[in-house]
């Protein structure tokens, strides 16, 4: 596990080989380029980035920066242009069915229950049936969703259906969580909850996370470090290393000489880049 008591530190140094064998997640020199009718576009450009097992990274950026580009080539679903992109030792070459993935919106079925939309997960990949049911019973006690087991989406607020969508993305155990904006529809107070619970998590499953978000104050009270991005092409701007303990309690995590430190950062990054553009 990494240290999560480290002091803040400006820029993390290039890894070393022995240390991109053991990431999770590995980026090496990644560009993205479009081709369109009327102009090549690059969404990202000569991208590094190494991510330790069971760490969190979050990705914050401007607009438009290829945030969520970069989880999608982590996932398969996009394919770089150039450089590379590894999940553990294999090279990321299509689709992966190991990763999960949470999505702004929680995309559940209608029709199905909280715990038959969890359950659809182990439908799609054919996971023994009793095996499935006690991982999704152990997920439901652990994000609270007890006793709403048979409530449909309809009949769950939007930060109990966000929970619903974590569980399946969690059924399988995958080594890696993608998160793209998970909490950005829900209301201030309900986005807090999910943080803290979302940090409980975190601790409780040593799962490797990458968080996209267009929140200073989330990427700072839930990740190791905070990647910044550039204005497209989006490159990495800055790596912080966030220093706080693993265990954080929002009132007062947030009053803490760390997050105040590093948090000021990461604002003072993105002030310069909208006042250079």
């Amino acid at each position: 596990m990494p240290n999560r008591n480290a002091t803040p530190s400006a820029v993390t140094e290039a890894p070393s080989p022995s240390a991109t064998a053991a990431a999770a997640v590995s980026l090496t020199d990644v560009a993205v380029r479009f081709r369109s009718r009327k102009r090549d576009v690059t969404a990202l450009s000569e991208v590094a980035l190494d991510v330790r097992p069971g760490e969190f990274v979050a990705i914050v950026g401007p607009s438009g920066c290829g945030k969520s580009t970069l989880l999608k080539l982590v996932a398969g679903l996009l394919r770089a242009s150039s450089g590379e992109v590894r999940l553990g030792a294999e090279r990321v070459e299509g689709p992966r069915h190991d990763i999960g993935y949470v999505f702004q919106r929680a995309a559940l079925l209608e029709w199905r229950s909280a715990l038959r939309n969890i359950l659809l997960q182990a439908e799609i990949r054919r996971m023994p049936a009793a095996q499935a049911r006690g991982r999704a019973d152990e997920l439901i006690r652990m994000t609270g969703l007890t006793g709403f087991e048979d409530a449909y989406p309809h009949e769950l607020s939007g930060g109990m259906q966000q929970r619903v969508a974590l569980c399946r993305a969690l059924l399988h155990e995958p080594p890696v969580l993608l998160m793209d904006e998970p909490f950005g529809a829900l209301d201030a107070l309900t986005r807090e909850r999910m943080n803290t619970e979302l940090n409980r998590i975190w601790r409780d499953t040593g799962t490797t996370v990458l968080l996209v978000t267009h929140s200073i104050s989330e990427a700072v009270y839930l990740a190791d470090r905070v990647v910044v991005m550039s204005p497209r092409p989006g490159t990495i701007q800055e790596i912080i290393e966030v220093g706080l303990p693993a265990e954080r309690d929002y009132g007062r995590t947030l009053g803490r000489p760390e997050f105040r430190e590093a948090a000021g950062h990461i604002r003072d990054l993105l002030g310069a880049v909208q006042a250079h553009d």
